[in-house]
């Protein structure tokens, strides 16, 4: 699934999901080495799991942030196989 992300360095969020655990999650734009590791933190974790420990980060003075924008993704990825 692709997200485009709001108010973040980064542009672009690109993850996949199997059976609820996150396999994969690839930034565009942002801080390289900061979101690669992001990325190979949440990679085997349930998506609920990652939701609850990056929603509401901010970065800065901003009102999200990169590991924010990708909870949203992962909400809005629920919110859409619930279906």
């Amino acid at each position: 699934m692709q997200y485009e992300t709001s108010g973040t360095c980064s542009k672009l969020i690109d993850f996949e999901v199997e059976d609820n655990i996150i396999t994969s999650v690839a930034f565009t734009g942002g801080c390289n080495g900061n979101l690669k590791g992001i990325s190979a933190l949440v990679a085997g974790m349930t998506v609920d799991d990652a939701i609850s420990k990056l929603k509401g980060i901010k970065c800065g003075y901003k009102n999200t942030s990169c590991p924010d924008q990708l909870a949203c993704a992962l909400e809005q990825y629920k919110a859409n196989t619930a279906n």
